[in-house]
């Protein structure tokens, strides 16, 4: 079966995945997180991405981000694979593969759920019950959201500095939003999206993104014809 193609659109943020293969480990120390945030940095730099929020797990690593030209997210993460790959299996002795295949994502409906995914990325530490609040995980960005942590990493979407009038008015606001769990259907919903490229959104922002790019982002309907042909 031929591949998604990926849709990618200037300010327009993405909800990213990437997996170790056969859901094996691609940390295996603090240091490798260290070391893989350093090249994100320096690739969002290069491909002039804004990296919102994240979260790096043991095996996978989640990211909101908004590419500032089209596949500016996809540049980054192609040079951040492989420059982490030649890392890891190089200091642990290893060859072959690292991932499952090319990163995930999907398109954010800024307007309807990005502060969702902001929730979402920042709270996987508890939903695996590895920490009770995500204030306690180091690497995710919610100290940074939430605490006021200074990084050079992350770039604040204009509808987080909409939250209020200070960094400290924001930071309380971001907060509460953490006092709300995300509901079942919302978890899937976004699940879906990334895991299928689909976009995430309200039907006129993927109809907007559809005229915008000729390709389908959404599941569409039986006999419904290819936009990208």
């Amino acid at each position: 079966m031929a591949r998604k193609p990926r849709v990618s659109v200037a300010g327009v943020a993405e909800h990213v995945i990437q997996r170790g293969n056969n859901r094996q480990s691609i940390f295996a120390h603090s240091s490798d997180m260290k070391a893989y945030v350093v090249w994100l940095k320096e690739y969002a730099e290069k491909y002039v991405v804004n990296i919102h929020s994240w979260v790096l797990m043991k095996n996978h690593v989640h990211l909101l981000c908004t590419p500032n030209v089209e596949f500016g997210t996809t540049h980054m993460m192609q040079a951040l694979g492989r420059k982490y790959v030649q890392y890891f299996n190089r200091r642990y002795s290893r060859t072959g593969t690292l991932w499952e295949g090319r990163f995930r994502s999907s398109l954010v409906d800024n307007e309807r759920y990005l502060m969702h995914l902001h929730r979402y990325i920042e709270l996987n530490p508890v939903r695996a019950g590895m920490v009770t609040d995500p204030g306690e995980y180091t690497w995710s960005s919610y100290q940074i959201n939430a605490l006021g942590k200074i990084s050079s990493l992350a770039s604040p979407h204009p509808l987080y500095l909409q939250l209020g009038k200070s960094d400290v008015q924001r930071r309380e606001s971001y907060r509460k939003l953490f006092e709300e769990s995300l509901d079942s259907k919302l978890l899937t919903d976004i699940r879906n999206a990334a895991n299928k490229g689909l976009a995430l959104g309200s039907d006129a922002f993927i109809k907007d993104v559809e005229k915008i790019t000729g390709k389908l982002v959404s599941k569409g309907k039986p006999g419904r014809p290819r936009l990208d042909r």
